[in-house]
């Protein structure tokens, strides 16, 4: 690891000649070659919830990704996120620090079961999926500890759809 760390612009090749990215598509530049984003760099500009902030690291704005979407989520200690969902987006989340809670309505008791609210108690090192569509939400019940996370989604931007309250979104065709 004695390797210094690269200077943003460092390692590509500007000289290579334009290839087709996809058939009658030339490459642009920002798909032409690798994307270092520092820690300290990333974009505030996305979407976001009440009670967290979303950086994203990379998305189609900053990278030039297509069909991905990666960044961080911070919950401030004794915060929770308003009740959202993330349209057609799958979403994978790894816990960083801290100890946020995820919350969501399981409805898949049968017709004449209530909803049971779900509480996914995580720490760092865990990873949690949510699915397109369903609507949870983020807490940090530590009253000292900020939670942070990674995020990565299969959109090429945050999707974010906030929600007066957690209910079960019927798919399509229901």
């Amino acid at each position: 690891m004695s390797d210094p760390l690269t200077t943003a612009g460092e390692g590509f090749h500007p000289h290579l000649p334009d290839l087709p990215d996809a058939p009658g598509r030339p490459v642009t530049p920002l798909r032409a070659r690798l994307h270092h984003v520092r820690a300290d760099s990333l974009d505030d500009g996305t979407a976001q919830t009440g009670g967290m902030r979303r950086f994203a690291a990379v998305s189609g704005r900053t990278v030039g990704s297509e069909k991905l979407w990666m960044g961080q989520t911070h919950v401030a200690p004794s915060t929770s996120s308003s009740d959202h969902h993330h349209g057609e987006s799958e979403t994978a989340i790894y816990i960083v620090g801290g100890h946020p809670e995820f919350v969501f309505l399981d409805d898949t008791g049968g017709p004449d079961a209530e909803p049971e609210e779900i509480r996914l108690r995580t720490a760092p090192g865990d990873y949690v999926f949510v699915p397109p569509f369903v609507p949870h939400r983020e807490e940090n019940p530590d009253p000292a500890e900020e939670a942070v996370v990674v995020i990565a989604r299969s959109t090429q931007e945050a999707i974010v759809v906030n929600l007066p309250r957690l209910y079960a979104v019927p798919s399509e065709g229901v």
